[in-house]
C-alpha cells in the first residue's frame, strides 16, 4: 500500500460486524484533527434499488456492479477534493460476499469469470493506505430488524479473511474488543497525520 493523496482507508467484513460504526469513529477522530473525510457507503442498498440480488443471492453481475460502483464513489470523492476517503466496503468485500453466496448455494462459476472479478478488485489495492477487516463475533446478537441467514454470515466472515490471506493482502484485523477498535482508529489517524506532516 502506498501513501498518496488522498488517503484511502477501506473496511471489509461480514454484515453487522461494526464496519460502518468503525468508520464513523475514524471520521470523528479525523474531524477532531481538522479534516473532513469523505465516506462512501450504502452500495448494497443501491444495488438492490437497481434490481440486483444481494446477500446469499449475489451473482457475477451484482458483484461486478458493487465493485465498480465502489470504485466510482472513491473516484468522485477524490475529484471533489477529499483529503481522506473512508471506503465502506473495499473492493474485495464484494468478492468475499460473492464467494460466500456461491458456497451457500453449492454453486461454481467458470474459472475465468472468478479470475476476472479478482483482477477487478485487485486493481484497487495500491490505492488503499489501510485496509481494516472486521472479525465476526458470534456472541454479539444481530439487531432483530435484520433478517440475516446466520450460516451465510459466517461464510462471509470466513471468505473475507480467507481471501485476504490467500492474496497476502496487508490489512489490520479488527475484533469487537474495545482495544482492537481503538487500535484501528489510532492507526487510521496516524496514517493521516504522517501524510499531513510531509
Amino acid at each position: 500500500m502506498t501513501t498518496t493523496s488522498p488517503i484511502r482507508i477501506g473496511v471489509l467484513g461480514a454484515h453487522s460486524t461494526g464496519k460502518t460504526m468503525l468508520l464513523k469513529r475514524i471520521e470523528m477522530e479525523l474531524r477532531g484533527n481538522g479534516v473532513t473525510p469523505a465516506r462512501t457507503g450504502s452500495i448494497g442498498k443501491r444495488a438492490a434499488l437497481n434490481g440486483l440480488p444481494k446477500m446469499q443471492k449475489h451473482t457475477v453481475a451484482s458483484t461486478e456492479w458493487i465493485i465498480t460502483q465502489g470504485i466510482a464513489d472513491e473516484i468522485a470523492a477524490a475529484a471533489q477534493g477529499a483529503d481522506v476517503i473512508l471506503a465502506d466496503r473495499a473492493a474485495h468485500d464484494a468478492l468475499a460476499y460473492f464467494n460466500a453466496a456461491l458456497e451457500f448455494r453449492g454453486e461454481q462459476i467458470h474459472r475465468l469469470e472468478r479470475e476476472r472479478l479478482l483482477l477487478l478488485a485487485s486493481t484497487q489495492l495500491p490505492k488503499y493506505d489501510l485496509l481494516l477487516a472486521t472479525v465476526l463475533d458470534k456472541t454479539i446478537p444481530v439487531e432483530q430488524k435484520h433478517d440475516y441467514d446466520p450460516r451465510y454470515r459466517v461464510l462471509v466472515d470466513h471468505h473475507v479473511h480467507a481471501l485476504l490471506a490467500a492474496e497476502t493482502i496487508p490489512h489490520l484485523r479488527v475484533t469487537s474488543d474495545p482495544a482492537s477498535q481503538a487500535n484501528a482508529v489510532a492507526q487510521a489517524l496516524e496514517i493521516y497525520l504522517k501524510a499531513a506532516a510531509v
